[in-house]
């Protein structure tokens, strides 16, 4: 079967959705994720076989890497989304006109939307469950990388649907080849919808190549800004979590920016990164105090380079401000509009950075690494979306809908 053949067979599925009943759907999702369980040594042995033709030095690797906890956590994502209310189907506004016409803006599937992605096979598993719960067919492309891995998890899912007659091409998994991808990207009677995921040069590429509509979900130019009057037990832990937890994740912490009167806290704030191996690239002003206080092999001087770089490994980087505004004015020079914070007591700097800094998501007191549809209570995440028009961080369910108008009338007709 060729690509078109592919789109046509997926797009004839996705009306097929439309009917299917609630209960159904949670059904099925709970079936899928107790069979991942059931099935996890089969999807960690496909995992291997991805991994071993990765450097395990490439920051992708983590990405790539599933475990018997990630599979736990990923199919108790499948459980959450099951859980959630359906956003299809709800009224988002009635009226009746004076001529009798009765309107309603009902929210509707997309259709049939169409994924990108690299080196995530997770993605494989939570672009099927959200879209599934809305009602929305779905194309995944997946990247050579991960071959084996999406492979394994569309076949679980494809089981369980197989069992209760439900079509297949629901969910299809395009070849890995760049041409699946071009005509893909060319689909505009098929494809409702693409969202890229992976890196900038990904991204670039679909947004600049695709007559499909695309949402753009950007890299993450992370910053957390320590203020004079920042906590420093907070703001230490919030830099290493922040910094540490999964460093290959679009909501690690890249850049600290350090009011001037707290170099003196430096030490105490960069320990925890140390047993972590962290490397810094500092300005003068930090390098000096971490010297001799840093493991000398750790610690670098940084340069114009290493600000507005999303490392995407354990490096980080570090920039002395005179005040807020300085600091503001970094991190919208620098900043890609994904994540970021701020550690500080005072309450008039505080509401002034969260007004003032334009990004997706932005935190006080809080670590970054909290940027994810799971964690905001959304159940899963189709990606997180940079920009704004439509969706704008974490995207779940509400965003993968659309809406349209329903008129109903006696016999109206116009003047």
């Amino acid at each position: 079967m060729n690509t078109q053949e592919t789109f046509i067979a997926v797009k004839k599925a996705s009306r097929e959705l439309i009917s299917l009943s609630a209960d159904k759907i949670h059904k099925i999702l709970v079936e899928i994720s107790e069979l991942a369980l059931k099935k996890t040594d089969f999807i960690l042995s496909e995992n291997q076989k991805d991994l071993d033709k990765m450097d395990k030095n490439d920051p992708k690797y983590d990405r790539l890497l599933l475990s018997k906890e990630r599979i736990e956590g990923i199919a108790q994502d499948m459980v959450n989304v099951s859980n959630l209310k359906s956003p299809v189907g709800e009224i988002l506004s009635n009226k009746e006109l004076e001529n009798g016409l009765k309107i309603s803006k009902v929210r509707v599937p997309m259709g049939v939307i169409g994924i990108i992605y690299e080196a995530r096979p997770n993605v494989s598993f939570d672009v099927f469950s959200l879209c599934f719960k809305t009602n929305n067919a779905c194309i995944l492309k997946g990247g050579s990388d991960a071959e084996f891995s999406n492979l394994a998890i569309v076949s679980l899912i494809k089981e369980v649907l197989k069992k209760h007659n439900i079509n297949t091409d629901i969910v299809t998994l395009l070849p890995t080849d760049r041409q699946a991808t071009a005509d893909m990207l060319n689909a505009t009677e098929y494809v409702d919808i693409i969202i890229p995921r992976g890196s900038q040069g990904l991204i670039n590429f679909v947004r600049d190549n695709a007559k499909v509509p695309v949402i753009e979900t950007g890299a993450g130019i992370v910053h957390t800004y320590f203020d004079e009057s920042g906590d420093i037990s907070k703001g230490a832990a919030i830099v290493s979590n922040a910094k540490t937890r999964r460093v290959s994740v679009c909501n690690a912490l890249d850049c600290l920016l350090l009011h001037k009167n707290r170099l003196s806290d430096l030490q105490q704030i960069t320990d925890a990164l140390i047993s972590k191996e962290t490397e810094i690239f500092a300005d003068e002003s930090a390098h000096a105090v971490l010297k001799g206080n840093y493991p000398e092999a750790l610690l670098n001087l940084a340069d114009e380079s290493h600000f507005g770089i999303e490392f995407l490994s354990n490096k980080m980087s570090i920039k002395t401000v005179g005040n807020l505004d300085e600091a503001l004015n970094h991190i919208a020079k620098y900043s890609s509009k994904h994540s970021e914070a701020i550690v500080a007591e005072d309450e008039a700097t505080i509401e002034h950075y969260l007004n003032n800094v334009d990004a997706a998501a932005v935190y006080a007191n809080s670590s970054t690494a909290f940027t994810d549809g799971a964690q905001f209570g959304l159940g899963a995440e189709i990606g997180i979306s940079t920009q704004k028009l439509h969706a704008r961080g974490p995207m779940a369910l509400d965003e993968i809908t659309t809406y349209k108008w329903i008129v109903r009338g006696t016999g109206q007709i116009r003047a």
